[in-house]
């Protein structure tokens, strides 16, 4: 079979992680309680791209890392490792950083995969459950181009398998968004309007991606579209979704059936690997407060500022670990030098180098994020969903874009607010809403999209100065580059 251009794109692929049972299955087709298996469309390679996303895919440490409230700073000897997490905050990467590269191969692999799909099955359009795959392969194809361009802006455009182009080249992120959108809309119609599955392509889920794009119009193609936006949002609201009671509900372990979450990363610690971010978090001995048959690597720590923006009655606030830590039966845990391992939230610099600060404040430095539950007993991997959508979300989209039309969002801001135990405010705006963003959304991959959108992202902050207009968007990767001279011009 013809691979031309995919033989470059997806080069990056013999590398990726090995296939998990849920390979073998129609991940479409996932039950809430049991994965169960269709053994004629097999839907699951265009979805596995995503198990990624929380780790070497890149993805997650691309939208945080490189924004204002998460850091993996240089703990004397530890975490340096070619400085690859230093560049991300400082805005210094280039096409050779690690994450960079990583994004750029699976999400193509995720467009080859339903490019392929579709080819495979238009042959037997008309039937009801193909047309509505074919709709499904081709919703998730837009995802990875909503991906593409809100990461690398112009990128190829290529929507065909047995004849596409050997070395295309990168097509206007205009461009690309507006097909992505005709697309989305025309194959919205083919969808079970009554299906609520949180790991498939769904009526809501589609909503939600356009809500994503119109939201972030003006940065894609230069025009804002508010109230498509609004509409789509809207459509996300009627759904059927309601909040949790709790705000750190959604991020239990057992959240599979969260009312809140619409969209999720189905993670599994025996069958679904890829979600290990506590690993890179918890301080070393954390094991031993988790019950974990495995230690912590001691790395990834919140900003101060980030930190500081919650309010000591704020329910969120309880997803960090920070001060006197202690074992699962009520001791406190002690260094091997007889100091207390008391996290601190100051973390004295990005790069301390050993001897900059005592080593136990080196190792000690930052908060931890623990907004994902750790249960007792947790492994390397994690068994939460991780969601891509939340209702929550959208009450504070809802929200943005009543204030950027000259209304008021208020209300749906204060239904965020008061679930975390906090007061009204009023006649909020966009720096208000923006501040509560990031605190509600905080380590779900939205800060950087976030900051972009509301003009910030070049703005100096914590250990970085400001930044150049063209750190918006991600340098094509090199090994890109040298497969395809026609993305080097």
């Amino acid at each position: 079979m013809k691979k031309t251009i995919y033989s470059a794109i997806i080069a990056l692929m013999v590398i990726l992680p090995g296939c998990t049972d849920l390979d073998d299955v129609l991940y479409d087709r996932i039950s809430e309680d049991a994965y169960t298996a269709d053994p004629v469309l097999q839907m699951s390679p265009i979805y596995r791209p995503m198990q990624d996303h929380l780790d070497w895919g890149g993805w997650w440490f691309c939208q945080e890392l490189t924004a204002d409230n998460l850091v993996i700073p240089i703990r004397g000897e530890h975490w340096n490792d070619g400085g690859k997490w230093a560049v991300l905050h400082k805005h210094d990467w280039d096409s050779e950083t690690e994450a960079i590269q990583s994004m750029w191969g699976r999400y193509y692999e995720g467009v080859v995969e339903a490019n392929s799909f579709i080819e495979r099955f238009e042959s037997m359009a008309g039937e009801e459950e193909v047309d509505r795959a074919i709709a499904k392969a081709k919703i998730l194809r837009a995802y990875y181009y909503y991906l593409l361009i809100d990461n690398y802006g112009d990128v190829p455009y290529v929507t065909s398998y047995l004849d596409a182009p050997e070395r295309p080249s990168a097509t206007p992120k205009a461009e690309i968004f507006h097909s992505i959108v005709e697309e989305l809309e025309e194959n919205i119609e083919f969808l079970d309007p009554d299906q609520r599955s949180k790991t498939a392509v769904t009526l809501p889920m589609t909503h939600a991606l356009l809500a994503k794009l119109y939201l972030n119009a003006e940065v894609y193609s230069g025009t804002p579209q508010w109230a498509k936006a609004q509409e789509h949002i809207d459509a996300v609201l009627d759904m059927g979704y309601t909040l949790e009671g709790d705000a750190l509900a959604p991020f239990v372990t057992n959240n599979h059936n969260s009312p809140e979450n619409i969209w999720v990363i189905p993670y599994h610690e025996d069958t679904y690997h890829g979600f290990n971010l506590h690993m890179r978090a918890l301080h070393y001995q954390s094991n031993q407060t988790f019950g974990m048959s495995v230690g912590p690597w001691n790395g990834m720590a919140v900003v101060k500022a980030h930190f500081d923006s919650y309010s000591e009655n704020d329910r969120r606030r309880d997803g960090f670990l920070y001060g006197q830590q202690y074992s699962a039966a009520g001791d406190a845990l002690m260094l091997s030098s007889g100091e207390p391992v008391y996290l601190d939230p100051f973390i004295p610099a990005l790069e301390m180098a050993p001897g900059s600060s005592p080593a136990a404040v080196i190792e000690l430095a930052g908060a931890r994020p623990v907004k994902f539950e750790v249960k007792n007993g947790a492994r390397e991997n994690l068994s939460n969903h991780f969601p891509i959508f939340r209702l929550a979300d959208f009450y504070l989209m809802k929200a943005e874009v009543l204030i950027r039309q000259g209304q008021n969002g208020d209300d749906y801001i204060n239904a965020i607010r008061n679930r975390a135990g906090l007061d009204d405010i009023s006649n909020a705006d966009l720096d208000m809403l923006l501040a509560e963003r990031a605190k509600e959304m905080f380590f779900e991959g939205h800060r950087r999209q976030d900051l972009i959108r509301f003009g910030k992202f070049n703005n100096q902050w914590w250990e970085k100065p400001a930044s150049a207009p063209s750190r918006n968007t991600f340098p094509i990767p090199q090994w890109v580059l040298e497969s395809n001279p026609n993305l080097s011009n």
